[in-house]
């Protein structure tokens, strides 16, 4: 049977839906034979709810192989599916079925809402989370985001894990320890069998985090991750960096793992994004990557610093108006924020690592007794640069930790759980962090964040 797995897409004023699906299964070992692509058809078939599927999308397959010398076992995976259903109706609840109806192999029934398209409407509930894993508290998050009904889903990095463990299927003590990163492969299946309640009924969008570089033979990085997901992907030319709209929200996905310095491709691309954005028709302007540059935690304190120096001053002068990251196994809201001073024109930032994962909880913060770590700890170890450094003004002048939760830190919880944001209308949204712990109606930190356009004009 075939696993679907849709998104949503969303491009100016008409709606477009990627439907993934996967048949066949993997093989792992040291011999092993890759799946013809061509022996099964790639269709959907969709219609309106409870009026038939009498409408029908072919789309192209294909496999992606995980490779290793020195006798580590290789993967190759099912038959990846790509089908883009075009030419559907707004705020429409449509269902479908995906696979091959000549031999046939055909998923179960399932359903999704498009979104509302025009630039008065905005998706009632739009669910955010990163770093979600597959163990009991990842099932516990989607569990409890599903009974919030998401109009869409936002994944901001590290999903499955799978470089977490060896080969063989076993837990590494030592990720990262030797130059090409073992990863278990197989994890992606079983994470997006599990991950399906949500992904085949919720448009769903991603970017990804560094469990997701999986470094493997001949240098190849991100396979999995670009080969399992879709993206909307033309403008920018790159799956690790992309933007779309979704109604009057223009969401920008920004790549941490790859150059974002001023001479970039990403950089070019993103001043270029910004400058097209139209505020009358998407006044809300959302961003998203993986490493926040506003934690307190501990772990991964100023670890993106680099990328900070680089980009805040183009997010902070087209009005960024909310930051989602992961990373961090924890929740973090902080105040309006540029340049770790306290300002009604920056940007709200919000941490939401602690969507489940293989590893546990952050619980210490940076600015508590003992905890500052050493400067020399915290260089960018991925694209390189070293860029923090001791405060140069403000209350921490002189350090590189404040002595107690900086005035820009404005609610921090070591909780597993995920956040929804309802955008109310152009200047008003709601956001709401929900606690695996809590039900799943009851909001731990519940804000309005506010948006003043005509005292921070962009």
């Amino acid at each position: 049977m075939a696993l679907c797995f849709p998104q949503i897409l969303l491009w100016h004023l008409f709606t477009s839906a990627y439907e993934l699906n996967f048949s066949g299964e993997f093989q792992i070992g040291d011999e092993i034979r890759p799946l013809d692509p061509q022996s099964v058809a790639s269709v959907v078939q969709y219609g309106i709810y409870r009026s038939g599927r009498n409408y029908q999308a072919t789309g192209y397959s294909f496999v992606y192989n995980q490779q290793y010398p020195n006798g580590l076992k290789n993967y190759t995976s099912g038959i990846i599916h790509r089908v883009l259903v075009t030419g559907l109706d707004p705020d429409t609840l449509y269902e479908y079925q995906c696979g091959d109806p000549s031999i046939p192999a055909m998923s179960d029934v399932h359903y999704f809402r498009t979104l509302r398209s025009t630039p008065g409407d905005y998706p009632s509930r739009v669910a955010v989370v990163g770093d979600l894993g597959l163990t009991y508290n990842t099932s516990t998050t989607i569990s409890h985001m599903l009974a919030n009904h998401p109009d869409l889903a936002l994944f901001v990095g590290d999903l499955s894990f799978a470089d977490l463990f060896l080969t063989n299927g076993t837990l590494s003590d030592c990720c990262s320890c030797s130059p090409l990163e073992e990863t278990y492969q197989p994890r992606w299946d079983y994470w997006g069998r599990f991950m399906q309640i949500l992904t085949a009924s919720v448009p769903t969008m991603v970017i990804e985090g560094d469990h997701e570089i999986e470094k493997q033979a001949d240098n190849q990085m991100f396979t999995a991750y670009t080969t399992r997901f879709a993206f909307p992907s033309d403008e920018s030319g790159s799956t690790l960096y992309y933007s779309f709209n979704a109604g009057g929200i223009h969401f920008v996905m920004l790549g941490a793992y790859v150059a974002y310095d001023k001479s970039s491709d990403q950089y070019k691309w993103l001043e270029n994004d910004l400058s097209n954005v139209n505020r009358s028709v998407t006044p809300w302007l959302i961003a998203a990557w993986h490493p926040p540059w506003y934690s307190t935690y501990k772990e991964h304190y100023r670890e993106a610093e680099c990328m900070r120096v680089e980009m805040e001053g183009l997010l902070y002068a087209h009005g960024v108006d909310i930051v989602f990251n992961g990373h961090v196994n924890a929740y973090e809201r902080s105040n309006r924020v540029y340049n770790y001073t306290l300002d009604p024109c920056g940007p709200v930032h919000i941490t939401v690592g602690s969507g489940g994962n293989e590893k546990n909880l952050t619980l210490e913060h940076a600015d508590e007794p003992g905890n500052c770590p050493d400067p020399v700890s915290t260089p960018d170890r991925f694209m390189g640069g070293f860029c923090a450094f001791n405060f140069t003004s403000g209350p921490a002048t002189g350090n590189f930790c404040w002595n107690e939760q900086p005035e820009y830190s404005a609610y921090r919880d070591s909780s597993f759980g995920y956040g929804v944001l309802e955008v109310k209308n152009q200047t008003h949204a709601l956001w709401i962090w929900y606690r695996n712990q809590d039900s799943y109606w009851a909001g731990a930190d519940v804000i309005y964040i506010v948006r003043q356009p005509d005292r921070c004009p962009c």
